[in-house]
């Protein structure tokens, strides 16, 4: 069986950042969903893709372990850094704003911007 481990991204329900620092072991689907003919229901032969966003670890080395030990093949997926600048609340009522100022050192001023646009 062949897994995927990665740390999972914060869903569009949650403001906050946390409970995403936890690793997740998520097995790719090998047989397709096929629908059951009674209840109409999606339902695939393999019963390991249950696990599914069940098997939770504190660092990818846990999981590696965990992988490793029965046998699983698996793919490391890092996840990409946010790059978060500091803000002030007083930025916004500046006369020259930081992304303006951004643009300005680029050689692209608020005027050019409004010409382009328009």
């Amino acid at each position: 069986m062949h897994v995927r481990i990665h740390k999972p991204a914060k869903t569009a329900m949650q403001s906050g950042r946390g409970g995403i620092n936890k690793w997740l072991i998520e097995p790719f689907v090998v047989t397709p969903r096929t629908p059951e003919p009674l209840m109409g229901w999606s339902s695939a032969s393999d019963t390991l893709s249950e696990i599914g966003g069940h098997l939770l670890f504190n660092t990818p080395e846990e999981a590696v372990s965990f992988a490793r030990k029965r046998g699983w093949e698996y793919t490391i997926e890092m996840p990409k850094e946010r790059n978060v600048r500091p803000r002030n609340y007083l930025d916004n009522f500046r006369i020259v704003r930081p992304e303006d100022e951004e643009r300005q050192i680029s050689g692209i001023s608020t005027q050019d911007l409004a010409r382009k646009n328009s």
